[in-house]
């Protein structure tokens, strides 16, 4: 799928990720550590670096062809703000894939991440003609929620002990988003 940048606020757009961002994401965790740490899974030294960021990107990219992901960065133009990411994508009548996003610790409470969310959710069922994205939450994630729900997400339910997040099983809240109800193609 040929995706075009989409304009979010300022010089700031949300792209596909190429091979070539991988110093760029470097750099953005590198500058996130701290910020991304209560909600992020427990990271090796060698995510923090160029190597370990080409290796994740060329991951992604296969698993964009093979049709199970959609992975987006957040650009200014000069540097990365933010990954936003469509995984496990399931065609048929499931018709379904998970959500994931975050933003730069200096760009949050910009609007950011609720226009990245509504610009993938466009994408999610304009270009792939999926019926239902689902996200999840730390349950002390109370910023992520208000993303969510801003853009039409509710809650389904509670998950114990759902992720192993910053070096502890974690409960979450369970959210979803309907997008139509076409039937499958």
């Amino acid at each position: 799928m040929d995706l075009p940048p989409i304009p979010l606020a300022d010089r700031i757009r949300l792209r596909p990720v190429a091979l070539d961002d991988a110093e760029g994401l470097c750099r953005a965790y590198l500058r996130n550590q701290d910020h991304l740490r209560p909600w992020d899974p427990a990271r090796d030294a060698r995510f923090y670096t160029p190597e370990g960021q080409a290796d994740r990107v060329r991951d992604q990219l296969a698993e964009r062809d093979a049709g199970r992901m959609l992975p987006w960065v957040l650009d200014d133009g000069e540097r990365l703000l933010g990954t936003v990411t469509l995984t496990n994508i399931v065609q048929g009548p499931f018709r379904n894939a998970y959500l994931g996003y975050w933003i730069d610790a200096e760009h949050n409470g910009r609007g950011l991440a609720s226009a990245s969310v509504q610009a993938v959710l466009r994408v999610a069922d304009e270009g792939l003609g999926l019926h239902r994205v689902e996200a999840s939450t730390l349950i002390e994630n109370t910023g992520s929620q208000r993303v969510l729900r801003k853009n039409g997400f509710e809650q389904i339910g509670t998950a114990p002990n759902y992720l192993h997040i910053n070096g502890a099983w974690r409960d979450h809240l369970l959210f979803h988003r309907v997008l139509n109800d076409r039937p499958p193609v």
